[in-house]
């Protein structure tokens, strides 16, 4: 009898335990699935930024029309704003289940961030987070500028000359051999002197 009494004790135990914990939060949940913008590269000399869209589906991956989603950035560091809408905005899902944080611009600190996306169907809530980076894209030095122009410069002065040289060393005269410039041949600067043929 006081083993059966045990036995009876632990059933009662461990239902009363099973009863006790929290529900699968996935379990009949909505999920969100992050669509585009995620890994996304935000120009901040452009002042131009990557929007962001999500599908909000159900337990089953159906799309949920009409549901909240909420877009929220950080307050500081690297981040960015949805225009007049500040650090937040919040949209509704289409017939497809999607929705875009529309208007994203980034601020003026370079650095990767996390936007945090959250939504709730049926009491049950979801989040999910999609990360960007603000970039200054590079840009050349005027030293870098000037070192480039006076290559450009120097490459024409001396493509210049070869030209020339190639032009002097290939001209000859009719019924002449042409034997090109001698090893020991200089150039002398000063007007030519044009004398009677020989």
């Amino acid at each position: 009898m006081r083993r059966g009494f045990l036995l009876c004790l632990i059933v009662l135990v461990d239902w009363i335990s099973l009863a006790q914990q929290p529900a699968n939060p996935n379990q009949g949940g909505p999920t969100i699935q992050i669509v585009e913008g995620d890994g996304a590269i935000n120009s901040i000399r452009l002042h131009r930024g990557h929007d962001v869209a999500v599908r909000v589906v159900g337990p089953e991956g159906e799309p949920i029309p009409r549901a909240a989603v909420t877009f929220l950035l950080p307050a500081t560091g690297p981040s960015a704003n949805f225009g007049e809408n500040g650090l937040s905005i919040t949209v509704e899902t289409d017939e497809r289940g999607i929705a875009v944080g529309r208007g994203l611009r980034p601020n003026g600190v370079p650095g990767q961030f996390r936007i945090r996306v959250t939504t709730s169907w049926h009491d049950s809530p979801a989040v999910a987070t999609v990360s960007q980076t603000n970039a200054e894209p590079a840009t050349h030095s005027s030293r870098t500028k000037t070192i480039a122009i006076l290559a450009v410069i120097a490459g024409a002065a001396a493509g210049g000359a070869a030209a020339a040289l190639g032009h002097q060393s290939g001209s000859s005269s009719p019924g002449t051999t042409n034997t090109g410039l001698t090893p020991g041949g200089t150039i002398i600067s000063g007007n030519p002197s044009i004398g009677p043929p020989h």
